[in-house]
């Protein structure tokens, strides 16, 4: 942090590798500032540097759309610890997405979440249109890209490319600096053929997107979680089979011993092929990856450029650029499949309820509802600004192989939003908030508290399943 070297063990090369230290913190002809000499922080001096008294124990960040949000003690540590030692330069980190509440459960037979409850959601707090969107199965990336080197250094500081790629929790997206230089240089140059740098006034931009596949972030998941599952049923099932198939013939079904045999076999049987399910579940969002050309990228929001946060523009806007850079993305770039429903139209409502009910049939994960304006207030105040729709074969995944079974419906219907909700609304009054500070050329400290607090609110204890 002084400037001098860090040296580490690689294991288990059993390799000594010395580099010289990171200067994001501290520049060696900079002192490190210990304490506070008055009231400013250390960016007042030098807007590249970031005060640990900033953000550490509680502190609150005034936003616009949501007031004041306070930062616990609890919280900031958590995010203290995973952004120190695995975020990207914070010179490139000016946003963090939200999370996503899904839509209020389901009373239907069968279903756990249903579009009914989405648009009834909006519909109750006085929105009268908005966008359904596919849900992409893949990682939320945050993709800012510059016209050329030189935009980079000027604007954001940061010198030897030009932009990254990071995750929900801040963490550079791929290891490999080529491949993600070689996504970046896609981007940009689908900026420059779709005529989106001149159109926007700017060098650079910040584009909220999908990458896919799936198992390219959750390889491990896949292998020590779900694939053991549909491993040890495949395995076991078949054995139980036989033996309470071997039992049933051997007794009188019109004895009380005989019906319950053929009541646990027919049990078994339900059970085998919920399992045999799950285990297909993820295939659609799998494949392999050996180079550039088999990721996908979809992007769904262009978030901010030079002089502008564009919060203030519709969906379709948004919508629209995206889909305009996927023309010119040569592949790696894809459109998102949208529509627009007026609430008060009980036809648009049932033919995007038929397009979630095809999409969740064919393997899509499902939808995602939005009110058409990006930011809306309704009679309650701020509006969620998305809520997750999700099919029963998706669902199936979060929940286990089992879920949709009666008595385990009936239990998970009793879950609770409300703490789910509150977070999404919090952060994504964060997350605005401290691009408009970024826009608006203030200290990185006051962009990055914005990003910490996201942070620090997704340590909160909520269900994971939601």
């Amino acid at each position: 942090m002084f400037g001098g070297k860090l040296t580490a063990l690689r294991w288990p090369e059993r390799e000594r590798v010395s580099v010289p230290a990171l200067q994001t913190w501290c520049e060696p002809a900079r002192p490190l500032i210990a304490e506070r000499t008055d009231d400013r922080s250390a960016q007042h001096a030098a807007d590249d540097l970031l005060h640990i008294e900033d953000v550490r124990g509680t502190f609150a960040v005034q936003t616009r759309l949501r007031g004041r949000l306070k930062v616990r003690a609890e919280q900031s540590a958590a995010a203290l610890e995973v952004m120190s030692r695995f975020a990207v330069d914070p010179r490139w980190l000016i946003y963090l997405p939200p999370t996503m509440s899904p839509s209020e459960t389901s009373a239907r037979p069968g279903f756990l979440e249903h579009p009914a409850e989405a648009f009834e959601a909006f519909a109750r707090q006085g929105i009268e249109s908005v966008v359904c969107e596919e849900k992409h199965m893949g990682s939320r990336a945050v993709v800012v890209v510059c016209r050329d080197e030189d935009v980079a250094v000027q604007r954001f500081g940061v010198s030897g490319g030009t932009g990254t790629i990071y995750s929900r929790t801040g963490r550079r997206f791929f290891g490999d600096r080529e491949v993600e230089q070689g996504v970046l240089d896609r981007v940009a140059g689908a900026m420059s053929a779709a005529g989106l740098w001149d159109e926007l006034e700017s060098d650079w931009v910040v584009l909220d997107c999908e990458l896919m596949p799936w198992s390219a972030k959750a390889q491990a998941l896949l292998e020590q979680q779900y694939a053991p599952v549909a491993a040890a049923a495949a395995a076991g099932f078949p054995a139980a089979l036989d033996a309470l198939a071997a039992a049933a013939q051997r007794l009188d079904p019109g004895t009380d011993e005989g019906g319950r045999a053929e009541e646990l076999l027919r049990r078994y049987r339900d059970r085998a092929g919920l399992t045999e399910a799950y285990g297909k579940a993820w295939k659609p969002y799998c494949w392999d990856v050996s180079s550039m050309d088999d990721y996908r990228l979809a992007p769904f929001h262009v978030l901010a450029s030079e002089g502008a946060c564009h919060s203030d523009r519709e969906h379709a806007w948004h919508m629209g650029l995206a889909h305009r850079l996927a023309e010119h993305g040569g592949g790696l770039l894809v459109a998102t499949p949208w529509r627009t429903v007026a609430l008060d139209s009980a036809e648009e409502i049932d033919d995007a309820t038929r397009w979630w009910t095809d999409l969740t049939s064919r393997g899509g994960e499902g939808m995602v509802v939005k009110p058409s304006s990006f930011v809306a207030q309704g009679k309650r105040g701020l509006v969620q600004p998305a809520i997750k729709c999700r099919g029963s074969e998706y669902l199936r995944l979060i929940y286990g192989p089992e879920y949709t079974a009666p008595e385990h419906l009936e239990r998970l219907r009793q879950r609770g939003l409300g703490r789910k909700r509150s977070l999404a609304l919090r952060e994504f009054a964060l997350g605005i908030e401290g691009m408009q500070r970024f826009v608006e050329r203030e200290p990185l400290r006051r962009v990055h508290e914005c990003v910490f607090g996201v942070l620090a609110l997704e340590s909160e204890p909520v269900d994971p399943r939601l």
